[in-house]
Protein backbone atom coordinates (compact mmCIF):
# COMPACT_ATOMS: atom_id res chain seq x y z
CA UNK A 1 0.00 0.00 0.00
CA UNK A 2 1.39 3.11 -1.34
CA UNK A 3 2.03 6.18 2.35
CA UNK A 4 2.59 9.45 0.99
CA UNK A 5 4.70 11.17 3.92
CA UNK A 6 6.21 14.05 2.79
CA UNK A 7 4.13 17.26 2.45
CA UNK A 8 6.16 18.21 -0.92
CA UNK A 9 4.85 15.32 -2.56
CA UNK A 10 3.95 16.12 -6.38
CA UNK A 11 0.23 14.85 -5.19
CA UNK A 12 -0.12 16.72 -2.62
CA UNK A 13 0.99 19.99 -4.22
CA UNK A 14 -1.27 18.70 -6.85
CA UNK A 15 -4.79 18.83 -4.31
CA UNK A 16 -3.19 22.03 -2.45
CA UNK A 17 -3.61 23.82 -5.90
CA UNK A 18 -7.06 22.41 -6.66
CA UNK A 19 -8.12 24.07 -3.25
CA UNK A 20 -6.46 27.29 -3.59
CA UNK A 21 -6.70 28.34 -7.26
CA UNK A 22 -9.99 28.73 -9.19
CA UNK A 23 -8.01 28.57 -12.29
CA UNK A 24 -6.56 25.53 -11.79
CA UNK A 25 -9.53 23.68 -10.78
CA UNK A 26 -11.59 25.16 -14.22
CA UNK A 27 -8.01 23.87 -15.99
CA UNK A 28 -8.43 20.66 -14.37
CA UNK A 29 -11.75 20.20 -14.36
CA UNK A 30 -11.37 18.83 -10.99
CA UNK A 31 -12.41 20.34 -7.00
CA UNK A 32 -11.62 18.77 -3.94
CA UNK A 33 -14.71 17.39 -1.35
CA UNK A 34 -13.77 16.33 2.49
CA UNK A 35 -15.10 13.92 4.69
CA UNK A 36 -17.04 11.06 5.42
CA UNK A 37 -20.83 12.18 4.16
CA UNK A 38 -19.15 13.27 0.49
CA UNK A 39 -17.49 9.34 0.30
CA UNK A 40 -20.92 7.96 1.28
CA UNK A 41 -22.38 10.44 -1.34
CA UNK A 42 -20.33 9.52 -4.25
CA UNK A 43 -21.62 5.58 -3.29
CA UNK A 44 -25.29 6.30 -3.04
CA UNK A 45 -25.29 8.27 -6.03
CA UNK A 46 -22.15 5.95 -7.93
CA UNK A 47 -19.86 8.81 -8.95
CA UNK A 48 -16.13 7.95 -9.56
CA UNK A 49 -13.90 9.92 -7.62
CA UNK A 50 -10.60 10.79 -9.68
CA UNK A 51 -8.39 10.23 -6.34
CA UNK A 52 -9.18 9.18 -3.25
CA UNK A 53 -6.84 10.12 -0.04
CA UNK A 54 -6.94 8.78 3.71
CA UNK A 55 -5.23 8.24 6.83
CA UNK A 56 -5.00 5.00 8.59
CA UNK A 57 -6.72 6.37 11.74
CA UNK A 58 -10.26 7.22 9.22
CA UNK A 59 -10.05 3.90 8.06
CA UNK A 60 -9.62 1.99 11.50
CA UNK A 61 -13.74 1.46 11.71
CA UNK A 62 -16.00 -0.89 9.79
CA UNK A 63 -18.01 1.34 8.79
CA UNK A 64 -15.37 3.21 6.47
CA UNK A 65 -14.03 0.17 5.66
CA UNK A 66 -16.98 -0.25 4.14
CA UNK A 67 -17.34 3.06 2.32
CA UNK A 68 -14.16 2.37 0.95
CA UNK A 69 -14.47 -0.78 -0.69
CA UNK A 70 -17.29 0.73 -1.99
CA UNK A 71 -15.67 3.91 -3.58
CA UNK A 72 -12.49 1.21 -4.84
CA UNK A 73 -15.66 -0.90 -6.84
CA UNK A 74 -16.78 2.63 -8.21
CA UNK A 75 -12.92 3.86 -9.35
CA UNK A 76 -10.27 2.80 -11.40
CA UNK A 77 -7.78 4.20 -9.11
CA UNK A 78 -6.58 2.98 -5.07
CA UNK A 79 -6.55 4.85 -2.17
CA UNK A 80 -3.73 6.70 -0.86
CA UNK A 81 -2.60 6.45 2.21
CA UNK A 82 -1.53 10.18 3.94
CA UNK A 83 -0.08 10.52 7.34
CA UNK A 84 -2.01 12.97 9.64
CA UNK A 85 1.06 15.41 8.84
CA UNK A 86 0.01 15.66 5.28
CA UNK A 87 -3.55 15.25 5.24
CA UNK A 88 -3.70 18.06 7.57
CA UNK A 89 -1.73 19.94 4.34
CA UNK A 90 -3.81 18.87 2.21
CA UNK A 91 -7.17 19.84 3.78
CA UNK A 92 -8.81 22.96 3.86
CA UNK A 93 -9.78 22.23 7.31
CA UNK A 94 -8.18 22.90 10.83
CA UNK A 95 -9.10 19.01 11.73
CA UNK A 96 -9.11 17.14 8.61
CA UNK A 97 -12.01 14.35 8.66
CA UNK A 98 -9.22 11.78 7.48
CA UNK A 99 -10.56 11.33 3.95
CA UNK A 100 -10.21 13.62 1.02
CA UNK A 101 -11.34 13.11 -2.39
CA UNK A 102 -10.84 15.00 -5.84
CA UNK A 103 -13.90 14.72 -7.83
CA UNK A 104 -14.62 16.06 -11.91
CA UNK A 105 -16.15 19.40 -12.52
CA UNK A 106 -19.12 17.66 -14.11
CA UNK A 107 -22.33 20.00 -12.98
CA UNK A 108 -25.86 17.82 -13.45
CA UNK A 109 -27.13 18.62 -17.06
CA UNK A 110 -30.18 21.91 -16.95
CA UNK A 111 -33.84 20.52 -16.78
CA UNK A 112 -35.45 21.29 -19.72
CA UNK A 113 -38.33 22.93 -18.13
CA UNK A 114 -37.44 23.72 -14.95
CA UNK A 115 -39.87 24.33 -12.40
CA UNK A 116 -37.93 26.35 -9.23
CA UNK A 117 -35.00 28.39 -10.09
CA UNK A 118 -32.55 29.98 -7.91
CA UNK A 119 -30.78 32.59 -9.20
CA UNK A 120 -27.53 33.91 -7.15
CA UNK A 121 -26.56 37.74 -8.05
CA UNK A 122 -22.85 38.57 -6.51
CA UNK A 123 -23.05 36.50 -3.55
CA UNK A 124 -19.50 35.98 -3.14
CA UNK A 125 -19.44 34.77 0.94
CA UNK A 126 -18.09 30.91 0.05
CA UNK A 127 -20.02 30.08 3.55
CA UNK A 128 -23.24 31.67 2.12
CA UNK A 129 -23.29 30.16 -1.13
CA UNK A 130 -22.68 26.36 0.53
CA UNK A 131 -25.46 26.89 2.81
CA UNK A 132 -27.90 28.03 0.11
CA UNK A 133 -27.06 25.13 -2.80
CA UNK A 134 -27.80 22.92 0.69
CA UNK A 135 -30.76 24.58 0.99
CA UNK A 136 -31.92 24.83 -2.43
CA UNK A 137 -31.30 21.06 -2.30
CA UNK A 138 -33.56 20.22 0.71
CA UNK A 139 -36.27 22.82 -0.28
CA UNK A 140 -37.10 21.27 -3.47
CA UNK A 141 -34.98 23.60 -6.41
CA UNK A 142 -34.38 22.18 -9.38
CA UNK A 143 -31.58 24.64 -10.63
CA UNK A 144 -29.47 27.07 -8.98
CA UNK A 145 -27.56 29.32 -11.70
CA UNK A 146 -24.80 31.86 -10.64
CA UNK A 147 -24.19 35.05 -12.03
CA UNK A 148 -21.06 36.29 -13.57
CA UNK A 149 -20.29 37.79 -10.21
CA UNK A 150 -20.78 35.35 -7.59
CA UNK A 151 -17.87 33.39 -5.72
CA UNK A 152 -16.76 29.57 -7.41
CA UNK A 153 -18.97 27.36 -6.83
CA UNK A 154 -16.08 24.28 -6.22
CA UNK A 155 -14.25 27.09 -3.31
CA UNK A 156 -14.09 24.19 -0.54
CA UNK A 157 -15.18 26.57 1.90
CA UNK A 158 -18.53 26.25 -0.91
CA UNK A 159 -18.15 22.75 -1.13
CA UNK A 160 -17.93 22.09 2.64
CA UNK A 161 -21.24 24.23 3.19
CA UNK A 162 -23.17 22.41 0.51
CA UNK A 163 -23.07 19.12 1.74
CA UNK A 164 -23.19 17.08 -0.85
CA UNK A 165 -25.14 19.61 -3.10
CA UNK A 166 -22.80 19.37 -6.07
CA UNK A 167 -23.85 15.76 -6.78
CA UNK A 168 -27.33 15.99 -6.91
CA UNK A 169 -28.90 19.57 -8.04
CA UNK A 170 -27.54 20.87 -11.22
CA UNK A 171 -25.13 24.18 -10.37
CA UNK A 172 -24.28 26.48 -13.25
CA UNK A 173 -21.58 29.23 -13.53
CA UNK A 174 -23.52 31.28 -17.03
CA UNK A 175 -23.29 34.65 -18.72
CA UNK A 176 -26.57 37.16 -18.28
CA UNK A 177 -27.38 36.46 -21.88
CA UNK A 178 -27.39 32.83 -21.10
CA UNK A 179 -29.52 33.35 -17.53
CA UNK A 180 -32.15 34.77 -19.55
CA UNK A 181 -32.62 31.80 -21.87
CA UNK A 182 -32.82 29.63 -19.27
CA UNK A 183 -35.47 31.80 -16.82
CA UNK A 184 -37.71 33.09 -20.03
CA UNK A 185 -40.32 30.27 -19.21
CA UNK A 186 -40.62 30.97 -15.71
CA UNK A 187 -42.20 33.87 -13.50
CA UNK A 188 -39.12 35.59 -12.53
CA UNK A 189 -38.88 37.20 -8.88
CA UNK A 190 -36.46 38.97 -7.04
CA UNK A 191 -35.91 39.77 -3.44
CA UNK A 192 -36.06 43.51 -2.39
CA UNK A 193 -36.85 45.46 1.03
CA UNK A 194 -38.29 47.84 -0.77
CA UNK A 195 -40.73 45.88 -2.49
CA UNK A 196 -44.83 45.68 -2.60
CA UNK A 197 -45.01 42.32 -2.50
CA UNK A 198 -44.94 39.93 0.35
CA UNK A 199 -43.17 36.69 -0.30
CA UNK A 200 -46.52 34.59 0.78
CA UNK A 201 -48.32 36.04 -1.16
CA UNK A 202 -46.88 35.58 -4.45
CA UNK A 203 -47.72 32.33 -6.30
CA UNK A 204 -45.31 29.86 -5.93
CA UNK A 205 -47.04 26.83 -7.78
CA UNK A 206 -46.04 28.39 -11.31
CA UNK A 207 -42.74 27.51 -12.82
CA UNK A 208 -40.18 30.57 -11.13
CA UNK A 209 -36.90 31.67 -10.85
CA UNK A 210 -36.14 33.76 -7.10
CA UNK A 211 -32.90 35.93 -8.05
CA UNK A 212 -30.99 36.44 -4.13
CA UNK A 213 -28.68 39.31 -4.67
CA UNK A 214 -25.80 40.38 -2.36
CA UNK A 215 -26.32 41.77 1.49
CA UNK A 216 -24.12 44.40 0.77
CA UNK A 217 -24.98 45.78 -2.65
CA UNK A 218 -28.31 43.84 -3.21
CA UNK A 219 -29.96 43.05 -6.86
CA UNK A 220 -27.31 43.93 -9.46
CA UNK A 221 -28.91 46.38 -12.38
CA UNK A 222 -28.68 43.36 -14.61
CA UNK A 223 -31.04 40.85 -12.32
CA UNK A 224 -33.32 43.57 -11.83
CA UNK A 225 -33.97 44.13 -15.61
CA UNK A 226 -34.48 40.85 -15.58
CA UNK A 227 -37.12 40.38 -12.57
CA UNK A 228 -40.79 41.03 -13.31
CA UNK A 229 -42.13 40.78 -9.65
CA UNK A 230 -39.71 42.28 -6.29
CA UNK A 231 -40.85 40.30 -3.38
CA UNK A 232 -39.94 41.12 0.03
CA UNK A 233 -39.89 39.52 3.56
CA UNK A 234 -41.76 41.53 6.45
CA UNK A 235 -39.15 42.56 9.05
CA UNK A 236 -39.06 44.21 12.50
CA UNK A 237 -38.53 48.01 11.13
CA UNK A 238 -35.80 48.06 13.94
CA UNK A 239 -33.63 45.26 11.56
CA UNK A 240 -31.91 46.49 8.10
CA UNK A 241 -32.17 43.39 6.45
CA UNK A 242 -31.24 39.50 6.69
CA UNK A 243 -28.58 37.43 5.62
CA UNK A 244 -28.49 36.50 2.36
CA UNK A 245 -28.45 32.75 3.10
CA UNK A 246 -31.35 33.09 5.32
CA UNK A 247 -33.25 35.07 3.01
CA UNK A 248 -32.91 32.61 0.57
CA UNK A 249 -34.18 29.64 2.87
CA UNK A 250 -37.33 31.39 3.71
CA UNK A 251 -38.43 32.47 0.47
CA UNK A 252 -37.77 28.80 -1.06
CA UNK A 253 -39.43 27.04 1.98
CA UNK A 254 -42.41 29.02 1.08
CA UNK A 255 -42.34 27.94 -2.23
CA UNK A 256 -42.08 24.33 -0.87
CA UNK A 257 -45.12 24.88 1.30
CA UNK A 258 -47.14 26.10 -1.67
CA UNK A 259 -46.09 23.49 -3.91
CA UNK A 260 -45.67 20.74 -1.10
CA UNK A 261 -42.02 19.65 -2.48
CA UNK A 262 -40.10 18.93 -0.09
CA UNK A 263 -36.95 16.19 0.07
CA UNK A 264 -39.36 14.04 2.02
CA UNK A 265 -41.75 13.96 -0.44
Amino acid sequence: MMIISSTTNAKVKFVRRLQNERRFRMREQLYVAEGTRWADELVQLNVTPAQVYITEQWLNTAVHTQILQQISALSQTEPITVTDAVMKMMSDTNTPPGILLVLPIQPQPIPDKPTLILLLDGINTPGNLGTMLRTAGAAGADLVLLAPNSVDAYNPKVVRGSMGAHLRLPIHHLSWEEIGEVVQNTAVTVATIDAQTNYTDFNWQQPTTIIIGSEAHGASKEARQLAQTPITIPMHKATESLNAAMAAGIILFEAARQRKKTINN
